[in-house]
């Protein structure tokens, strides 16, 4: 198993990618601390990481609030020791509208959340992943494209990809690898209510929607989360021991980069 005995760190778990990463990495023998503002979600996700022979540790966590990651922390080193890989998976989304008309006070939330709570949580954990740890930051395809309104959500994933190199420069002589993984469309729950609404303005079969849009990528599919949580498997797993300041693409060939 790729992660056999170690400790793995989840931030931003929910019902999609934060719970697949979470079960992903506890199929393949790592113990999770799962950390979310949502207790309930988090208890869900523990129970399944449970039935998989694997220890989880549930932590109500608020990431862009100082005290509260710092718990993060705490009750992680209480409970293990030790923690060998971080994934940074909190999300807010900022405002689809153009930049020349974007509320600028959301704009800023939304990067509070999206880098500053990864730099934040990161530079927490830093002495406990010192000597061989990982870490992973979530990113996203926005990267790769610039449509209209999606100017704000592109500056804050850049901005998180420059943070993750930037990282890997610095950490790298302690032996901290940081990497990032940009997920295209994810089929999960949230996508398929999208594509039921987009389908039922249309008069369509939901089907045709997802058809006429795997269309345009490689594979005619669009990637499932735990296709994306083996991702940031193997990116936080000795495997990937001689990686570290790149960004891999998981979108079945929607772009090429």
């Amino acid at each position: 198993m790729l992660l056999d005995g170690k400790v793995v760190v989840v931030s931003g778990v929910g019902p999609g990618l934060g719970r697949a990463i979470a079960v992903r990495s506890a199929r393949e023998g790592a113990d999770v601390v799962l950390g979310a503002r949502t207790e309930s979600r988090l208890d869900e996700v523990a129970k399944e990481v449970t039935a998989l022979g694997r220890r989880a540790v549930t932590v109500p966590t608020d990431i862009t609030d100082d005290d509260s990651a710092r718990q993060l922390v705490r009750t992680t080193i209480e409970a293990f020791g030790h923690v060998d890989a971080l994934v940074n998976n909190a999300f807010a989304m900022p405002p689809l509208a153009d930049l020349a008309t974007v509320d600028i006070d959301a704009v800023r939330s939304a990067f509070e959340t999206n880098v500053l709570a990864a730099l934040r949580l990161t530079r927490l954990f830093v002495p406990e992943l010192e000597g061989g740890g990982s870490v992973v930051m979530i990113n996203s395809a926005v990267l790769r494209h610039s449509r209209r309104t999606f100017g704000a959500y592109k500056m804050s994933k850049a901005s998180l990809l420059a943070l993750a190199q930037s990282l890997a420069t610095e950490l790298g002589p302690a032996g901290v690898r940081v990497n990032s993984v940009a997920p295209g469309y994810i089929w999960g729950d949230s996508l398929k209510w999208y594509f039921g609404y987009l389908a039922r303005k249309r008069g369509v079969d939901p089907q045709q929607v997802y058809d006429e849009t795997a269309a345009a990528i490689d594979l005619r599919k669009l990637p499932e989360p735990d296709e994306i949580a083996d991702a940031v498997v193997f990116l936080a797993s000795p495997l990937a021991r001689a990686i570290t300041g790149q960004c891999l693409d998981v979108n079945c060939g929607e772009y090429h980069h």
